[in-house]
């Protein structure tokens, strides 16, 4: 599971497989996403909701600790 496996819409291709959380999210509130919710993951990760207005909802994955964010991916 990496960022550069996905393309997101309305954001650039990211090409490193993890990011910082803050940069990350700062990416998709760039782009019009707010967070929704969350919930525990597999493997004690944490589970991000994004949704935006005109794009599909997206999921992160971020590590335990929420600091690192693993994947994200549309769920729509």
């Amino acid at each position: 599971m990496t960022l550069d496996k996905h393309k997101l819409d309305g954001i650039d291709q990211i090409t490193a497989k993890t990011l910082p959380t803050k940069d990350f999210e700062a990416l998709l509130v760039g782009a019009g996403y707010q967070r929704t919710g969350s919930a525990p993951a597999n493997g004690n990760r944490v589970k991000v909701w994004w949704n935006h207005l005109i794009y599909r909802r997206v999921e992160a994955i971020y590590s335990p600790d929420g600091t690192i964010a693993i994947t994200a991916y549309h769920v729509d």
